[in-house]
């Protein structure tokens, strides 16, 4: 049998939307490997690691990001199936869900606002433009629904996405040692917190490794989280004169 040249291989890969999806795919394993390497530890996520190394595959190969996304484009459809079967752990711990409602709901608010308003007040004293702090504001929800927030309220989607990311890395990086300072040992607390706080990564983090109802209640934090901003958003950057 004979086997193809590695040229003659890159040459059909370059030319074809797989070599995308086949980089991502390749990129995140690497990134998992390396995270399991050094103790699995929270300050090098696999996400971010594997964003580094697509960044510098793409600079490798003279790659612009409309082309990479033409092969990637399917794993960011699986983005939205992905997030919806989060209610699968949710309904397990659904009676439980059912008697905090209220207190997860008025906690949920009193996280959106300070997350908002600090980030916003911070970036003001900073000096930063109109269209930056748009892209700022919706930054402690979930990637899709921060883009089209940002875009709603006169951000820029893809810097809205990025910084969505970074919070996202930094959450999962701080909140396991806020948890050992303040005692918090209990995994629908952790949970939710780390889903209101870092949104997906918190969520991933919380599954591999806080356990089932620490990632149910992440999926519900980050879930109402997306929800309740998208409406409370608009309201309060009308509120701060940003609107």
């Amino acid at each position: 049998m004979k086997v193809p040249a590695l040229d003659t291989l890159w040459v059909y890969l370059s030319g074809s939307p797989l070599l995308s999806l086949l980089a991502t795919l390749v990129a995140f394993a690497l990134a998992v490997r390396i995270n399991r390497l050094v103790g699995g530890t929270p300050w090098l996520h696999p996400v971010t690691l594997a964003i580094a190394i697509l960044i510098g595959f793409l600079l490798l190969v003279d790659m612009d990001y409309p082309s990479y996304f033409e092969g990637a484009q399917f794993i960011h459809f699986l983005l939205g199936p992905a997030t919806v079967a989060l209610a699968i752990p949710l309904y397990d711990h659904r009676e439980r869900v059912r008697r905090l409602l209220w207190p997860l709901v008025v906690a949920c608010m009193a996280g959106i606002f300070t997350a908002v308003t600090s980030t916003l007040g911070i970036a003001i004293l900073l000096g930063v433009s109109q269209e930056t702090l748009m892209s700022l504001a919706p930054r402690s929800v979930t990637s899709p629904i921060a883009m089209g927030i940002a875009e709603q309220i006169g951000g820029i989607p893809s810097l809205a996405a990025g910084l969505v990311l970074l919070t996202g890395s930094i959450g999962c990086a701080l909140g396991p040692g806020i948890f050992r300072l303040l005692g918090i040992r209990d995994p629908a607390v952790q949970g939710f917190t780390m889903g209101l706080s870092a949104h997906g990564f918190g969520t991933a983090h919380c599954f591999a490794r806080l356990g089932a109802v620490a990632g149910a209640f992440s999926g519900l934090s980050m879930g109402l989280t997306g929800l309740l901003t998208a409406f409370l958003l608009p309201l309060i950057t009308g509120l701060l004169g940003l609107g």
